[in-house]
């Protein structure tokens, strides 16, 4: 089992910028890989970024590249990403996954463990 918390969610301004965490605990080393996921009220969930878990190989949906960064501490065993640029339309709970499953490639929508959710506000 893999557990997973989200952290550094919050209330900020069009323009600006936040830094989400998730520390992984329990069996990280069979973790694979990592993404981050958001969720608007009234929308299905969507993916945003992922990232392996060993070497250096990330993946972004087309409406984040360029303002979101995933990166990762394995030593700490914490999956971040940096957003900066936000829009309103960046408004949604944030969830941070982790996947086992070794034979899935970085862009595959499923994950084994989700964490329960940070909420990202951001104001016009």
């Amino acid at each position: 089992q893999v557990q997973l918390v989200e952290s550094g969610g919050g209330l900020v301004q069009a323009g600006g910028s936040l830094r989400l965490s998730c520390a992984a605990s329990g069996r990280t080393l069979s973790i694979s890989r990592m993404g981050w996921f958001r969720q608007a009220p009234g929308n299905e969930r969507e993916f945003v970024a992922a990232i392996s878990w060993k070497g250096t190989s990330t993946y972004y949906t087309d409406s984040v590249k360029g303002r979101f960064t995933i990166s990762r501490d394995n030593a700490k065993n914490t999956v971040y990403l940096q957003m900066n640029s936000l829009k309103p339309e960046d408004t949604a709970v944030y969830y941070c996954a982790a996947d086992t499953n070794v034979f899935r490639p970085l862009n595959a929508y499923e994950y084994n463990y989700w964490g329960q959710g940070t909420q990202v506000t951001v104001s016009s």
